[in-house]
């Protein structure tokens, strides 16, 4: 079974000003993130040995992957299948304005119909999210463990995917930054080892 580690990178300042950032360029780790990459790189390192780091190409999440990487022996790949939402529109937009409209009521409650503003669409997220998955297990062995580095909610809806949740409700599901959840892929089945696991402890 191939074991795939679903990281999401760690904190940053459009996470505490409460914006919507998007795909938007330039969204740097904070010290507080900085910190969590360190110590979920120590953690991981204990833990398990990666046959490869892939990594949103966002800066946010190369900067998460990286300490992993180096820790590893390995370098960071890149891969654009593993990118955040494209929110369109709202990317740079106050989450609390946001809240306010009557696309974020739809947004929470029936994601599955939803499409950003001139972005992607909840099923194409998550349509493009399972493909790359697939496709990175498909380049390994049974015997090897993977990290991939990404966001929050790209992570929730794979998760949703394998555990066959409906996607108006993944929602319900946690992914913290710096954590980490565990996915097996055995012939038959996917499992889910663990959600929302905060090894960093920053």
């Amino acid at each position: 079974m191939t074991t795939v580690y679903l990281i999401r990178h760690g904190e940053n300042d459009s996470l505490s000003k409460q914006l919507m950032p998007g795909r938007l360029p330039g969204i740097h780790l904070n010290a507080i993130g900085a910190a969590q990459a360190e110590a979920l790189a120590a953690a991981l390192k204990v833990e398990v040995r990666f046959a490869a780091v892939y990594s949103s190409p966002l800066e946010r999440a190369l900067e998460t992957a990286a300490p992993l990487a180096a820790a590893q022996g390995l370098q960071v790949q890149p891969r654009p299948g593993l990118i955040e939402t494209d929110v369109g529109e709202w990317a740079g937009r106050s989450l609390k304005r946001l809240r306010r409209t009557k696309a974020w009521k739809q947004l929470q409650e029936q994601p599955a119909r939803f499409r950003f503003p001139g972005g992607e669409s909840m099923l194409e997220q998550q349509a493009r999210l399972v493909a790359e998955l697939e496709q990175l297990v498909g380049r390994h062995t049974a015997r090897d463990a993977i990290a991939c580095v990404g966001h929050a909610d790209p992570i929730k809806l794979l998760v949703a995917h394998y555990l066959g949740m409906p996607l108006d409700r993944f929602q319900r599901l946690v992914v913290a930054p710096a954590s980490v959840s565990v996915l097996q892929f055995e012939p038959e089945e996917v499992r889910l080892v663990s959600l929302n696991n905060r090894l960093a402890g920053v």
